[in-house]
């Protein structure tokens, strides 16, 4: 493995998207669509790691910023459970896979829906920013045996904890034999990344339709109903012409309090009310993607090249 990594012009190449070749969905659906709840543990007194405090208040513990999030996990998940049965929903999980072990009774219940977990770390509140690569290895290698101890399947992607990376994170996750990575929000389609052995594939998660951020500036569920409306509106026309990818991304603490839950509903019946959207998961898009549309997009990005 090289010494030198590359930078992220290095790792995607520009492809403008009216120049590449058109995606076409299963189906012939014109927006692949899926639904990321964020199911995390935060530590009371995380271990410091010199570089990036995990808590906004200091000295620790952050009593209100943990218990902010721990609501979640005791009432948030359990209520936005049965709207997303409702629609059937089969989620793309960005999880901290300490989850499993403290609260079984979410591993019982996302498992039983057939959900797929994508590691979003063992904690929220370690980074992969100051690790080694030796330590990072021995990151995925807990991650991949975590899943397949839960379920039985292989890990196939990965949310980075707290969207942290090192320079390394692309080469050593498709080393590792995972084919996608969320953290690059540059897109509406999945593009390559350039890794040094393997195949690895971005798909589009969100930070524009992510509820945290968008309540954190204040705004509230009935706006988020509305941008989520519109930004579907958008790639639904757009996907006419070429398959889009919306990512949907939640949070227990946040969605799941009881003057929102509401407009999770309606989201989700607004959505799913279209004809031509494929509601699947984040694997399900990167192996699509990868066996239908992957070697024509990198051709197509070194013809532009030249």
């Amino acid at each position: 493995m090289s010494d030198e990594r590359p930078l992220p012009s290095d790792r995607i190449a520009y492809s403008p998207i009216i120049e590449r070749p058109p995606i076409r969905w299963p189906g012939e659906a014109r927006v692949a669509f899926w639904v990321a709840p964020n199911v995390e543990f935060y530590e009371y007194v995380p271990p410091r790691d010199g570089v990036r405090n995990p808590w906004p208040k200091s000295p620790h513990p952050d009593v209100q910023g943990y218990a902010e999030r721990e609501y979640g996990n005791r009432v948030g998940f359990w209520r936005m459970l049965p709207v997303l049965d409702r629609y059937d929903v089969r989620c793309t999980v960005s999880l901290n896979f300490a989850v499993l072990d403290h609260f079984p009774e979410i591993g019982e219940a996302m498992i039983s829906r057939r959900w797929e977990l994508m590691s979003h770390g063992i904690y929220n509140t370690r980074y992969l920013t100051t690790l080694t690569e030796a330590e990072e290895r021995e990151f995925y290698r807990d991650n991949i045996e975590s899943c397949m101890r839960a379920t039985g399947q292989p890990l196939k992607g990965m949310l980075g904890p707290a969207i942290s990376n090192t320079l390394a994170t692309p080469d050593l996750m498709a080393e590792a034999g995972l084919i996608y990575h969320a953290d690059w929000l540059h897109d509406d389609q999945p593009v390559p990344i350039a890794v040094e052995s393997g195949r690895l594939v971005s798909v589009p998660y969100s930070i524009e339709l992510n509820d945290t951020p968008v309540y954190n500036q204040h705004y509230e569920a009935d706006h988020f109903l509305r941008i989520c409306k519109a930004q579907f509106d958008q790639l639904y026309e757009e996907g006419a012409e070429s398959g889009r990818v919306m990512c949907l991304a939640l949070h227990p603490y946040a969605t799941g309090a009881p003057h929102r839950i509401r407009y999770l509903d309606e989201t989700l019946e607004y959505i799913l009310g279209h004809d031509g959207v494929w509601q699947c998961t984040a694997a399900e898009i990167a192996e699509h993607y990868l066996a239908n549309h992957y070697d024509d997009a990198v051709d197509a990005t070194a013809r532009h090249a030249r």
